[in-house]
């Protein structure tokens, strides 16, 4: 879940993501909603997906199943009230709020916690 807070967006915490380093990526403004961006973020390629205005992810950007880095080149949804994103390669969705594939249930993304402080992206990668 994403919570819009006055001048932060914060997505709920996840057991691999806690006690990281927060990192700061792009300006917010920089981002389109429902198309992703690729960044480095303490040497780990993230996908950023802003799906709306206030509903921002971060997923690894490297396809689990193909193991191409192009996660970010994604096709962007939903399945129900749930915020997706599609592989470009082979089409597997991924829940964007917890990395599980809808496909394949033996399959995730890695999720990375993001808040926007000052108009600053942030992303939180674990030590």
């Amino acid at each position: 879940m994403t919570l819009t807070l006055p001048d932060r967006i914060n997505s709920e915490p996840t057991p691999a993501a806690s006690a990281g380093t927060w990192h700061p990526v792009c300006a917010v403004d920089a981002l389109e909603p429902t198309w992703g961006e690729a960044v480095l973020v303490a040497g780990r390629q993230v996908a950023l997906v802003l799906v709306e205005p206030g509903e921002l992810y971060a997923i690894d950007h490297r396809d689990p199943v193909t193991s191409a880095y192009v996660m970010a080149r994604g096709i962007v949804g939903s399945r129900g009230d749930r915020a997706t994103i599609a592989s470009p390669l082979l089409k597997q969705v991924y829940d964007l709020r917890t990395g599980a594939c809808l496909d394949d249930p033996g399959v995730r993304v890695e999720i990375y916690r993001t808040r926007v402080v000052a108009g600053m992206v942030e992303v939180e990668v674990a030590a």
